[in-house]
């Protein structure tokens, strides 16, 4: 496996992103936001016999100004037949061995694939995310959603609650960041900061519309909302709020429902809706499974070979 370092444009990265079906955090938009907040980002192609087959995007940063901290999260991106583990592992070990960040430092991997990865060291386990593929008709999607998940909504949609678009400028979303970093202050949980949202959608291709979020109001005021980042053909859900009023009324199927329905509407083929933790969190996994996607899991956060954490934990 070869690399070559910052070479790439960001066309053609796009276009490779979409083909791979690409995570959020490997998109160019992605790491040029976190570079806006501070963080070195750092590109790579990956080529075999002349041939593009892969992209890795690094994120890095230094700890106690005494030792870096490189991490490729949901990363390397190869395309098939690549993606296999022998492939993966070879990708991981030639980034690892070329990374242009200055040394002392650890590289991390943690690609969006259940292999294990030959000749790497696993220092942390995997999570599950649950992928919801939205290529089907709206009938075959709602089909497809769970019992009591298909309660829910119908009882949301007979009592009246509508899903209502939250405009795209600061001003108007603003609110649902706040409540829900209130929210997450609240529950113990960790997640991107509110000035993520701007510089992702400033991150974004000329014309798009990298953001999108509703809210459900009962007399005139916001109960819940939720809102996407849309990278390409796929989605990410990025955050979620409601209160006790909200929670009771089933708005969050509500708007889960809507937002798939108009993703799919706007081409978007896939939702990532995060990672699920079955102890800690069984309601909200709950949840994500019962809208019918597929719990993918991944092999965990690799280190990699001659790393200074590597020989700290072996």
């Amino acid at each position: 496996m070869q690399v070559r370092w910052n070479d790439i444009e960001r066309g053609e990265w796009d276009a490779l992103h979409r083909t791979a079906v690409g995570p959020l955090q490997q998109s160019w938009a992605y790491g040029q936001a976190m570079a806006a907040a501070g963080v070195v980002c750092v590109r790579a192609r990956l080529l075999r016999e002349g041939r593009t087959v892969g992209l890795a995007q690094f994120l890095g940063r230094r700890l106690g100004g005494l030792i870096g901290l490189a991490l490729c999260p949901r990363g390397p991106l190869l395309l098939p037949p690549h993606d296999d583990a022998a492939g993966l592992a070879a990708a991981c070990r030639a980034l690892g061995r070329g990374l242009p960040l200055a040394r002392p430092r650890v590289t991390l991997f943690s690609p969006s694939s259940a292999h294990a990865l030959p000749g790497l060291h696993r220092v942390v386990t995997g999570q599950s995310v649950v992928l919801l593929d939205l290529q089907a008709t709206p009938e075959a999607l709602r089909a497809g959603l769970h019992g009591k998940w298909r309660n829910r909504l119908a009882a949301a949609e007979r009592a009246g609650l509508r899903a209502q678009r939250v405009g795209a400028r600061p001003a108007q979303y603003g609110w649902l960041l706040e409540r829900e970093l209130a929210q997450r202050e609240g529950r113990g949980y960790q997640a991107l900061p509110p000035g993520f949202v701007p510089a992702w959608q400033a991150a974004a291709p000329a014309g798009a519309e990298p953001m999108l979020a509703w809210r459900v109001d009962v007399d005139r005021e916001a109960v819940a909302g939720m809102m996407f980042l849309v990278h390409g053909d796929s989605a990410t859900y990025h955050v979620g709020w409601a209160d006790a009023r909200g929670r009771e009324a089933g708005a969050h199927n509500l708007l889960l429902w809507q937002a798939m329905l108009a993703l799919r509407e706007r081409g978007v083929r896939r939702l990532d809706l995060g990672g699920i933790d079955t102890a800690g969190g069984a309601g909200l996994a709950r949840f994500k499974i019962g809208t019918g996607g597929q719990v993918a899991g991944f092999s965990g956060t690799w280190v990699a070979p001659g790393d200074g954490l590597r020989r700290a934990v072996s």
